[in-house]
């Protein structure tokens, strides 16, 4: 029952019996070492399906692809979370298509937010921003880069008086740098 249960039975078999001499129950067992020979080779690899033909992508270009789906799936899940989607009632197709067009125009800046602050800490020779998450360093994600400009304040300036910033974090600091970007710059 528990090999059955552990999907073991095609490589473990197991006999109950009673010794002759005793007549006390009895368990053998042996492993069928060239089922799990056979099932070792075979690990690693998988079949994947693709519309592809030959002449458009060899076998390690399709897997590339497949692994890259990982990017798209990310950025799904930030659409269905981090950009905080709710439940709305449109009344007509306009204003359905034109929410869509709004969400999706709020996850390009979130990637791209994301995408310019890896690179530049590539430039850096780095992939990770120290203090991002819980006051330690992290791979930046969209979500952790907002969270951590969540709180970020500008004073606007008045007449001659340039906007402030009160009391900015250094990872905030370390995230414009980044950004390349100067809040107090009003171009």
């Amino acid at each position: 029952m528990i090999g059955r249960e552990r999907r073991v039975g095609a490589y473990l078999t197991a006999e109950v019996g009673i010794g002759p001499d005793t007549g006390k129950p009895t368990l053998t067992w042996t492993f069928d070492q060239a089922a799990i020979d056979a099932e070792a080779a075979g690990d690693g690899w998988y079949a994947l399906l693709s519309t592809l033909g030959p002449d458009q992508a060899d076998a390690a270009e399709v897997l590339r692809l497949y692994k890259g789906q990982e990017a798209v799936e990310r950025r799904y899940s930030a659409f269905k979370g981090s950009l905080a989607v709710a439940t709305l009632y449109l009344k007509n197709n306009r204003r359905i298509s034109a929410l869509i067009t709004v969400i999706c125009l709020a996850l390009l800046v979130f990637c791209l937010v994301e995408r310019q602050v890896r690179r530049a800490l590539a430039l850096h020779g780095t992939t990770k921003v120290n203090g991002l998450y819980a006051g330690r360093p992290a791979v930046p994600t969209g979500r952790l880069i907002f969270q951590a400009l969540a709180s970020f304040r500008i004073v606007p300036g008045t007449g001659q008086s340039p906007p402030v910033i009160p009391q900015p974090t250094p990872v905030q600091i370390h995230l414009l740098k980044l950004l390349d970007v100067d809040p107090r710059d009003l171009r």
